[in-house]
């Protein structure tokens, strides 16, 4: 890989390419590439098998960033610090290292040694203010990167013998659907499956909502009919989150391999999940509201299941 190329202008054409890419799903789509902002971010889509197309660093962040050193105006973090990407030893931030098998025999890598890049990847450098135009937040850390799409489908899912899974049917807001994959993460459900997605997978809300769990976990989008078919061909009990005609949560079985399905806020599920269902599932409301966020709910329902195997 050659030295970065310095970009200085917001109006360089590379700078307008990535912003269309943030902006545009047909830009995406025709492209074959998303863009990911954030060094945790970053790595999880590296661990996860995804391949950079390009980078964009800022080195007066990035580098700063990288010897543990808050980037100027920024505070310095706290109790979150814990997390994977760095570790807190008093006042300092540990760098965070990548380890990916993406590196070949010529292994390449960013600033201060701390991403290994395959041969192939472009970098540029810009400047603050020319970062500060593509960024999306200010708490990234210098870098940006354009990954190229990686389809994953229902037979690419590896389950363990005790699957949990959660479904998503027409669940539209970016917002939504990153949190509920926060929730998987957490509760270590072996995948989400998407059902006639109203948005892509690699929208960059979506992305930083989740923190870089749309890598972590297993994330596929099919049809509702194949994704019947899927469940019921691999022993998975469908449960359904409905207000009629169903069970509490809590008194329902999550032990066995477990789909936990859910719809949109304001219709809920359509018919075909209703029928297909071995059991229909409700949280208690008891306030004047009839429903719950949907990222809610389903942390609510994971955790239940959670509990169960573990139990609490």
């Amino acid at each position: 890989m050659s030295a970065p190329e310095t970009i200085t202008s917001g109006q360089n054409p590379k700078i307008k390419e990535l912003l269309a890419l943030q902006e545009k799903s047909r830009e995406r789509r025709q492209r074959g590439l998303f863009v990911v902002e954030g060094r945790r971010e970053l790595a999880h889509g590296l661990d996860a098998g995804f391949v950079p197309d390009t980078i964009v660093i800022c080195s007066e962040i990035f580098d700063s960033s990288a010897e543990g050193i808050p980037p100027k105006g920024r505070a310095t973090r706290g109790t979150e610090a814990g997390g994977p990407e760095t570790e807190k030893q008093g006042r300092e931030l540990v760098p965070l290292t990548v380890s990916t098998s993406l590196v070949g025999s010529s292994e390449t890598r960013l600033p201060k040694g701390v991403y290994p890049l395959p041969d192939g990847t472009k970098v540029f450098d810009v400047n603050r203010n020319v970062y500060e135009k593509i960024a999306y937040r200010g708490s990234t850390e210098g870098i940006i990167a354009e990954i190229k799409y990686k389809e994953r489908k229902l037979e690419d899912i590896k389950l363990r013998e005790n699957p949990l899974v959660i479904v998503l049917e027409s669940v539209e807001k970016p917002g939504n659907l990153g949190a509920v994959l926060r929730s998987a993460d957490a509760a270590g459900a072996d995948a989400v499956i998407i059902c006639d997605p109203l948005t892509d997978l690699y929208n960059p809300n979506l992305i930083r909502a989740s923190i870089g769990a749309i890598f972590s976990r297993q994330v596929v989008a099919a049809t509702s009919e194949e994704t019947i078919a899927w469940l019921k061909a691999h022993g998975i009990c469908i449960l359904t989150a409905q207000l009629q005609d169903s069970s509490l949560y809590y008194d329902t079985p999550m032990t066995g391999p477990t789909a936990i399905v859910m719809g949109t806020e304001s219709t809920g599920l359509t018919d075909i999940w209703r029928k297909a269902a071995d059991r229909h599932i409700r949280i208690p409301m008891l306030g004047q509201l009839d429903s719950l966020n949907v990222s809610v709910s389903a942390a609510i329902l994971l955790y239940e299941a959670v509990r169960q195997r573990n139990g609490l």
